[in-house]
């Protein structure tokens, strides 16, 4: 999957992997992380979500990483939000209070760039990815994140052969071989999802599945 697929994706405004409302397992369940207020947060292929702005509103500095700069520029306007801008590296970095929306490559960031990460939100980066780049992903994630970030990982589980992604399905075995043992990992909440999903039904899609880990880099 290239980058120009992702670019058409926003440039065409086919974008219904974007919610438009904050995450409810978001809402719910970060709290049972009990990281302290201030600790920044790590949102990688962030796209323009309302979840990056609930973190913010609940005391977290935002490291959002996104590839598209019209989903970068589209979430800041929405928000009536005029960011500063600045140079990163590969990156070009808007930032407006504890939001900071690193627009460039996943694969550019650094452990220096992520160092001060205590947290890690995916909602919808590793299910973004066909199979080879989700272990590409896995690896980066683990070799830069610091020791102790821990984190909610959310992934869907349906049968891939009945609906071409993104998003892809990502089964719990996956997922096991992809971070373990790098990553401690506990399933919190898992649930039948397919009837609120209308993509998925309409697709003829026979079970969908979501599950929600915890995790925390112990290695």
């Amino acid at each position: 999957m290239q980058p120009e697929f992702w670019h058409d994706r926003w440039q065409r405004n086919q974008i219904g992997f974007h919610q438009e409302q904050v995450n409810s397992y978001l809402q719910r369940l970060w709290p049972r992380l009990e990281l302290p207020r201030g600790a920044r947060v790590l949102v990688p292929l962030c796209g323009k979500s309302l979840d990056l702005n609930w973190l913010a509103a609940s005391g977290f500095e935002v490291l959002g990483v996104e590839l598209s700069q019209t989903a970068v520029e589209q979430f800041f306007s929405e928000q009536r939000v005029t960011p500063q801008i600045r140079r990163q590296g590969g990156f070009k970095v808007y930032e407006a209070g504890p939001v900071s929306l690193w627009c460039g490559d996943f694969f550019a960031l650094n452990a220096a760039d992520v160092a001060e990460c205590a947290g890690l939100y995916d909602r919808a980066a590793i299910i973004a990815l066909p199979a080879e780049m989700r272990e590409a992903y896995a690896r980066h994630l683990t070799q830069i994140l610091p020791r102790g970030c821990e984190g909610l990982l959310i992934s869907l589980d349906y049968p891939q052969g009945e609906m071409q992604g993104p998003p892809f399905s990502v089964p719990d075995v996956e997922i096991q071989q992809l971070l373990v043992p790098a990553w401690d990992l506990q399933i919190i909440e898992q649930s039948d999802a397919l009837e609120q999903n209308g993509k998925f039904l309409k697709a003829g899609v026979s079970r969908l599945v979501e599950r929600v880990y915890r995790l925390r880099k112990n290695a």
